[in-house]
């Protein structure tokens, strides 16, 4: 099987640098374009199933780039957007210290009071992987989000997380799943 993960495309709240969380807002124009764009990086490509969190920014751009309606995305909640509690919409330069420090180094730091921490993160991540390496697919597209998809390239990549580089708005990185063993295959950058 190979699983195809990918961060949705560009929404107001990313080009704002602010923090986005489950605050639940469309793509923008920047992101249907890149959406767009992944979408011919993958032409060829049949998805037996197309995976989205159930924020509308990852479900749109699953859409977009499996080329399927919007209905026919299957949703999991446990691929949602981290929560980011108090920090939600705040500029990444004015989250003060401690969250600073937290999404700086998440495996030492505990996590803010607020904000949901690395263990649940890794805990709902993997149970979703976990139930999608029992399918029988061939090729399958998971559409996530910047925070929750550091713990899923962790879990394919035999780590707890996989926290840099952060990964790009549709940058997409494919992985092998044979036989409860991983392996990156590479990344693909459409920007």
């Amino acid at each position: 099987m190979k699983i195809w993960i990918t961060r949705h495309g560009q929404t107001d709240l990313n080009k704002e640098q602010l923090m986005q969380g489950l605050t639940d807002i469309p793509l923008n124009a920047t992101g249907i374009e890149q959406a767009k764009r992944a979408h011919k990086a993958l032409e060829g490509i049949h998805f037996d199933a197309v995976y989205a969190s159930p924020l509308q920014r990852a479900i749109q751009t699953a859409s977009l780039m499996a080329g399927i309606p919007e209905k026919d995305v299957k949703v999991d909640s446990r691929i949602i957007e981290v929560n980011f509690g108090d920090y939600e919409g705040k500029k990444y330069t004015r989250l003060g210290f401690k969250m600073t420090s937290y999404w700086l180094l998440p495996e030492v730091l505990p996590n803010p009071k607020s904000v949901e921490s690395i263990d649940s993160m890794v805990k709902r991540s993997q149970s979703f992987l976990k139930e999608i390496e029992k399918k029988e697919y061939e090729n399958v597209l998971i559409v996530c989000h910047g925070g929750i998809i550091r713990t899923l390239c962790g879990y394919l990549e035999d780590k707890r997380m996989k926290w840099r580089p952060k990964p790009d708005n549709c940058e997409i990185r494919v992985y092998e799943s044979k036989h409860g063993q991983h392996r990156f295959i590479q990344s693909i950058k459409s920007n």
